[in-house]
C-alpha cells in the first residue's frame, strides 16, 4: 500500500499548503533577516549545518515515500495520522513563534550575542532553553507522520536530529562564554528542548 499523500491529490495538496506555512518563514527569515550592527557572531556554521543536515533527512523521507518500499507505509489509519501529523505541524509552529516573540529582539537566526544581552527565563524559556528549535522539531515530527511512513519519519527525525545537536552544542558554549554564570545558572535549571526530561 501506498502513504496516503501518494494516492490522494487532496492530501497532498493541504500536505504541501502546511509545509508552506510552516517553511516559508524559515527561509524568508534566513535570507532577510540582519544581525544587529556590533552584534558578535559566532556561528560557526551552525545555521548552513542545520539546512543541510535536515535537508538531506527531508530529501530521504520524500525518497522512501516514493519508493514505497514494502512494509515502510503504514497501512492502517493513515488518515487519522495524516491529520495528527499536520496538527503536530502547526502546534510546532505556533510554538516557535511563541518562543520567537518571548525571547524578543535577543532572537537571531545565526548564533550571535549583543552588549546588555541577558539570560531570558519567561515564557517557554523558564522551563526549556530552546522552546524555538523544539518548535521546529516538532514541525519535522508532524511533516513525518503525515507522510504516514515510519521509514520517512525516522530519516527526517535523524536529520533534524543532528542539525540542531550541533547548532545547541555551538549556541550554549557562546552563551556561556558571553552571559557568564548567569547563563551556567540557567542551564542547571532547564532542560534543552523537553521540560523535565530532556
Amino acid at each position: 500500500m501506498q502513504p496516503l499523500i501518494a494516492q490522494s491529490h487532496f492530501h497532498l495538496a493541504v500536505f504541501y499548503a502546511a509545509l508552506f506555512v510552516c517553511f516559508a518563514p524559515e527561509w524568508l527569515g534566513t535570507f532577510f533577516q540582519r544581525v544587529e550592527k556590533g552584534a558578535r557572531v559566532r556561528d560557526r556554521g551552525s545555521h548552513i549545518w542545520i539546512f543541510v543536515a535536515v535537508g538531506i533527512g527531508v530529501a530521504a523521507g520524500f525518497f522512501l515515500v516514493n519508493a514505497n518500499f514494502p512494509g515502510t507505509t503504514l497501512a492502517r489509519g493513515q488518515r487519522l495520522q495524516f491529520w495528527i501529523g499536520i496538527v503536530v505541524m502547526l502546534a510546532g509552529l505556533a510554538f516557535r513563534w511563541y518562543a520567537i516573540k518571548s525571547l524578543g529582539r535577543f532572537f537571531t537566526r545565526t548564533v550571535a550575542t549583543r552588549a546588555g544581552q541577558y539570560v531570558v527565563d519567561t515564557g517557554p524559556y523558564r522551563l526549556i532553553r530552546h522552546p524555538s528549535y523544539t518548535g521546529g522539531l516538532l514541525m519535522f515530527l508532524g511533516m513525518g507522520i503525515a507522510m504516514t511512513n515510519w521509514a520517512a519519519l525516522l530519516a527526517i527525525m535523524a536529520g533534524a536530529g543532528i542539525g540542531y545537536a550541533w547548532r545547541v552544542h555551538v549556541e550554549e558554549q557562546v552563551l556561556c562564554a558571553d552571559l557568564g554564570q548567569p547563563y551556567r545558572d540557567y542551564m542547571l535549571r532547564t532542560k534543552r528542548f523537553v521540560p523535565h526530561v530532556w
